[in-house]
Parts: C-alpha cells; structure tokens; sequence
C-alpha cells in the first residue's frame, strides 16, 4: 500500500513555466490564421508613424501585419515560418489595444509569455450617468494618483478610457486590477481594494 501522497502546492504562481522555443515546434504552421480589427480615425496619425515599429517587433515572431488606410484597419496574420501557435492570438491582442489608444510601447507587451491584457467594460456597471462619471473618476483620484498607485501595485498598465478600462500586465495584476475597476463601479472606493493590496504586498 505504498502511494505516493501528491505534493500540496502553496502557491500555484511561483511555478516557472518553461519557456516554448521554436525547436518544440519544428515544422510551423500548415494553416494561415488572421485576425483584423478597425481602428478610430482619430488613431490614424499616431498609428502611421508607429507601424514600422509594431511590423519590426511582430516579425520577430514570424507574424506579418498590415495596415489599411482606406479601410481603417490593422491586420495581423501567421507566415509558414511562425512556430509559437499562440502568438497570433497575442498579436491580435496587440492591434486591439492600439485601436484603443493604449500607446505602442505598452501594447506590445503582450507579446511576452508572462504578460496578458484584459479590456474591463465598465459602461453598463452603472444605470446613471452622473454617478457613472463620478465613480470612473474616483478610480483615477486626484490627478491620477490612485490609478497611479494601482499600477504600482498590480505592476500593470491601465488606461481608462469612454466605457471601458484597458490594462496590460502580469496574469496575477490583472485580475486585481479587474477587482478594483469592478468594485469601484460598485461604489466601493478603490482605497479599500489598495489598502489590501498593500498589506499582502508587505
């Protein structure tokens, strides 16, 4: 009667996840995979004098991409060569936060294997638009000292924007920063959630 008894794992994210190299992959993709997006026109001006930067960075992972400006869309695309088959879904990740303002050097950081991005709709949290208003700017706080701290603490980047908070960052950040926006528009002041934060930081 000898099993052996599995070991109870403490903290599932202090695992190291082995990094996935092109040799785990030898033959690439057999399949071209696509994704588009549409961008504001507004975006147009900062996206044109970007986009050789964002065609450099996605061609290190064998990812080729396309800008149309006729249509106002980003497309991002898997080449022969492509061996890592979960980048497309990061690339397409990337043209959508650059189509929401979120500036190129944050966006591409997705494209890291510990990073991810989460868009939080914050819109229909709230029936009033006043205290909608309101509450969005108690999750910025007085010139932007609270989103400041929020960033700080969940190390991610977070962009609130219209009805929606964009942010870039590790899995773990990501969640809390889902917590805190949620909780805010809930009319649970953000202080409360970084108060928590802070004591498990320390």
């Amino acid at each position: 009667e000898d099993t052996e008894t599995p070991e109870v794992v403490e903290n599932a994210w202090s695992y190291k996840i082995p990094d996935f190299k092109p040799e785990d992959n030898p033959h690439g993709m057999i399949e071209e995979s696509k994704f588009a997006t549409l961008f504001p026109r507004y975006r147009e001006k900062y996206l044109r004098e970007c986009w050789s930067l964002v065609q450099a960075k996605l061609n290190e992972y064998h990812i080729k991409s396309e800008l149309d400006l006729v249509e106002g869309s980003m497309t991002v695309m898997t080449t022969r060569k492509c061996w890592d088959p979960y980048i497309i879904i990061k690339a397409r990740d990337v043209i959508k936060l650059l189509a929401r303002s979120v500036p190129y050097e944050q966006a591409v950081k997705v494209l890291e294997d510990d990073f991810g991005s989460d868009i939080i709709k914050i819109g229909n949290l709230v029936r009033n638009r006043e205290r909608f208003v309101k509450r969005r700017q108690r999750l910025i706080g007085p010139n932007g000292s609270t989103l400041k701290s929020i960033e700080l603490l969940t190390q991610s980047y977070v962009l609130v924007q219209g009805n929606t908070v964009a942010c870039i960052g590790p899995y773990q950040g990501l969640k809390q920063v889902r917590k805190i926006v949620v909780d805010t528009m809930n009319n649970i002041h953000p202080i409360y959630n970084i108060k928590t934060l802070m004591i498990k930081r320390e």
